[in-house]
């Protein structure tokens, strides 16, 4: 399933990047369906396999629905580390506070890293093991 047009343009609103220069929509495509989440009936994005064990399958029964927080927040911390390498100065009896530029990208990324949606993790079961066989032979 792929990212539909409405939340690429949501996430161009929630990180500033109204333009294709920096991100073209197949890069925001890639951040948003790094984060799937189990849709409103309850079905997960994969699902085991039938014919491999230990693989998982697309699940041909998921709507496409995705953490748009999560991804946000990505791309604002990938947005920071290239606003890292500014610094403030001070020239002509004027001071240049470009640090604050890597703190509000900081910000915006611990905003929506704050928002983003709960997941959980899904164990196999740990296999018993007979305690009373004799281990010695």
């Amino acid at each position: 399933m792929a990212a539909t047009a409405t939340q690429i343009a949501r996430i161009r609103r929630m990180t500033n990047e109204p333009a294709e220069t920096t991100y073209d929509d197949d890069a925001i495509t890639e951040y948003i369906e790094y984060y799937p989440l189990v849709d409103a009936r309850g079905q997960p994005p994969t699902i085991e396999s039938t014919t491999t064990p230990g693989t998982l399958d697309e699940n041909p029964d998921w709507i496409a629905t995705y953490d748009l927080n999560a991804a946000a927040a990505d791309i604002w911390a990938e947005k920071s580390s290239i606003l890292s390498q500014d610094f403030d100065y001070s020239a002509d009896g004027g001071q240049y506070a470009r640090s604050q530029a890597y703190e509000q990208a900081m910000k915006q990324s611990r905003y929506y890293r704050a928002r983003r949606s709960m997941t959980t993790i899904t164990q196999s079961p740990v296999p018993v093991y007979d305690t009373t066989e004799d281990l010695t032979n």
